[in-house]
């Protein structure tokens, strides 16, 4: 059966419910989002519809259902668990042409409630008719990946403007070149930034002139540690915006194919020792596009304000007039951290943690060792693999012990990650033994000492035994370890069901 798409205005109109349990609350709570005039005929009812029946918000009607309740509804819905009740209300509503819904029974259904992707006054509805909606549940869950909140304002904003878009731009190709510049130019991009006065000032501004000119734009977006599954809604969004992605060595395959398939992609990566491009270099590409008019995604590895030099690409774009937003990412410490098992603060091992670069920029930028070597705190060490000798010697001579625990992360997050653990006496050479390359996240305190029993992701942990990593330090005993894991596997269990 093919159905008829339809939105039906409910606002201050009669919709009769005929159940009390879970279902019809649900329904309710639907319809009274549409503004109804909801009437419940039911002998008991739900906490929740009591309460809206007390505080007015819905009428109820306790005895018996009555044919003569229909004569003025607009709509009816059937959401009892007694299916002869549930025809017998269909029926009579079908004589008297009233759409009515019997939950979970199509057949008796002449109208469907579709699955709904709410950006109001913007609203998507999927229906399949009442025979798959696990799978309209589905593609619900998809399309709101993809649909940024900011929609709806953005559709009130066109609402406002309409009449005088119209008289402006007669001609209807004029007129459809303004729309499509609203949607995806600083319009759209000011409404996501929750600016929306300056929105409709330059959305006003640009029925003087319009249509609007080419107006390039930079997201910096954070593509996270590699696991695709970590990008965040809003980064998905802007990959598929744009015209322009400049991204990272970092970045993985799996990220970009998330990307807009006809968007150019430019490998920026710098790499220690291979110097491929310099930061000049990616001012002049970000300055080259957007001036262009083009949607420039700057896709970096992490988070664009850890380590990535996210600050110094917003001055340059400030400086020369480009419109900007941020994405934030996952970062690597935070991920890496996680899927080694390694929690980076812990009440028994560390009550701090301190995010460290090992590459500085210029000489002045000498780390302070004293502090990097107080105990009961964690260090999380970017961009350390070429320094891990220099770094095991200052902090043992800055006093931090030698047998503090450490766990390297290598592809942190990916399906080939790796972690070697040992301790800092023996950082370098564990290393060194397992060719351990960047990518690569050193965590340097007591908590890696739970690296072992606390794993869960890729290989188990390379390096040294779990006897030798937990000399000096408290460690989960293997009873707790297992519970640990099951406890685990029960939650995947749940979530799979």
């Amino acid at each position: 059966m093919k159905l008829y798409p339809i939105f039906a205005s409910l606002s201050q109109r009669a919709v009769l419910v005929v159940g009390g349990g879970a279902v019809a609350e649900r329904k309710v709570a639907a319809l009274l989002e549409a503004q109804a005039q909801v009437t419940v005929n039911a002998g008991t009812l739900t906490p929740r519809l009591q309460q809206w029946a007390r505080q007015g918000r819905i009428a109820h009607r306790s005895d018996p259902f009555q044919e003569s309740w229909l004569e003025r509804v607009w709509l009816v819905v059937a959401a009892t668990s007694d299916r002869d009740m549930n025809t017998l209300v269909a029926t009579l509503a079908e004589l008297r042409r009233i759409f009515v819904n019997v939950v979970d029974d199509a057949a008796l259904s002449s109208f469907h409630v579709p699955a709904l992707i709410d950006r109001a006054p913007l609203t998507i509805a999927i229906s399949s008719g009442g025979e798959a909606p696990m799978l309209t549940r589905l593609l619900r869950e998809r399309l709101e990946s993809l649909l940024d909140h900011s929609l709806g304002a953005l559709a009130t904003l066109m609402a406002r403007l309409r009449k005088r878009i119209r008289m402006h731009l007669p001609d209807l190709a004029a007129r459809r070149g303004f729309y499509e510049s609203l949607l995806a130019g600083p319009v759209a991009a000011l409404l996501r930034q929750g600016r929306p006065d300056e929105a409709l000032a330059v959305a006003e501004h640009a029925l003087s002139t319009s249509p609007l000119p080419a107006a390039g734009s930079v997201v910096l977006v954070g593509a996270g540690p590699g696991d695709p599954g970590l990008l965040t809604l809003r980064a998905l969004r802007a990959l598929n915006e744009a015209d322009v992605i400049l991204h990272d060595r970092l970045v993985g395959a799996g990220v970009l194919a998330l990307a807009r398939r006809d968007a150019a992609r430019v490998e920026v990566g710098k790499q220690a020792g291979c110097q491929r491009t310099t930061q000049d270099d990616i001012h002049a590409l970000l300055l080259e596009h957007a001036r262009a008019g083009r949607r420039v995604v700057r896709l970096k590895g992490g988070d664009p304000f850890v380590f990535g030099r996210g600050g110094e690409e917003l001055q340059f774009l400030r400086a020369n007039g480009i419109p900007y937003e941020v994405v934030p990412g996952i970062t690597a410490a935070v991920a890496c951290a996680a899927y080694a098992g390694v929690p980076l603060t812990h009440r028994d091992h560390a009550q701090s943690v301190r995010l460290v670069t090992a590459h500085c920029q210029a000489s002045r930028d000498v780390p302070d060792w004293a502090a990097l070597a107080q105990e009961r705190q964690t260090l999380a060490i970017y961009m350390g693999v070429g320094e891990l000798g220099t770094l095991q010697t200052r902090l043992i001579e800055h006093g931090r012990a030698a047998s503090t625990p450490f766990a390297l992360i290598e592809n942190g997050s990916r399906t080939d990650q790796r972690v070697v653990i040992g301790t800092l006496g023996n950082l370098a050479e564990r290393a060194a033994a397992h060719a351990v390359h960047s990518p690569a996240l050193l965590i340097l305190g007591e908590v890696a000492s739970l690296a072992p029993s606390l794993a869960w992701f890729g290989a188990p942990p390379l390096g040294a035994s779990v006897h030798e990593l937990h000399a000096g330090a408290p460690i989960m005993s293997k009873a707790s370890g297992v519970a640990a894991r099951e406890g685990l596997l029960e939650a995947i269990h749940r979530l799979a069901c």
